[in-house]
């Protein structure tokens, strides 16, 4: 790592420090300068604004969470329809335990929804295409039938939504979350399954795991 990705990292580690400790709106660029022994002026060289600092810190979570996710998704000694139940699953749990541990993380992803819509759309379209590359899988071996996947995809994304930023959109524990995204994720293989007395019953098992 060079010297000026090096003060990039350390700039967006003393950002992420401070707000999950003060939130967003009370931290100042003046602030997180001064935690990283700069003068307020220098910071301004790496970034323009605080939406800025937060677009990065998210951009920093969000790739090492497609690469978990990612990861799941080549399983392949698990049937495609596992995978992509638990690639939403794991996004799932894993922004619940963020936000419940640190509230204030909560309010950057606020902002950015706000304050960057195209920045939130730019990562629906990124994990779109692992949805989609999963559904093309799931034709091909005759579990799903649909003309249109990258159509079915979207229509997941928004079926799931209130799953992917769970505290932003509700106040329910995990255990609740759990029991409604497994309930979304059995009407959802419903329809997209191939009529099939080997498919079919897939669905029902899904249903069966809400507790």
């Amino acid at each position: 790592m060079d010297e000026k990705a090096a003060t990039r990292d350390r700039i967006l580690k003393a950002a992420m420090t401070r707000i999950k400790h003060y939130g967003y709106g009370k931290t100042t660029m003046a602030e997180i300068a001064a935690d990283c022994a700069m003068s307020p002026g220098n910071i301004y060289r790496f970034f323009e604004a605080k939406i800025d600092i937060a677009e990065a810190m998210a951009r920093n979570h969000y790739a090492e969470m497609q690469a978990e996710l990612a990861a799941v998704g080549r399983k392949k000694d698990w049937p495609v329809d596992r995978r992509l139940r638990e690639m939403l699953l794991k996004r799932m749990r894993a922004n619940f335990e963020m936000f419940e541990q640190s509230a204030k993380i909560l309010e950057v992803a606020e902002v950015l929804a706000n304050e960057r819509p195209l920045f939130m759309n730019e990562l629906l379209a990124q994990e779109r295409v692992g949805i989609t590359a999963l559904i093309e899988e799931g034709i091909k071996a005759g579990l799903f039938a649909t003309d249109d996947p990258e159509f079915a995809a979207e229509m997941i994304q928004a079926a799931t939504v209130k799953f992917s930023l769970p505290q932003m959109f509700s106040h329910l524990t995990l255990a609740k979350l759990e029991r409604e995204f497994n309930g979304v994720m059995a009407l959802l293989f419903g329809g997209l399954y191939a009529r099939s007395a080997e498919t079919a019953p897939t669905a029902v098992r899904a249903k069966e795991t809400v507790s």
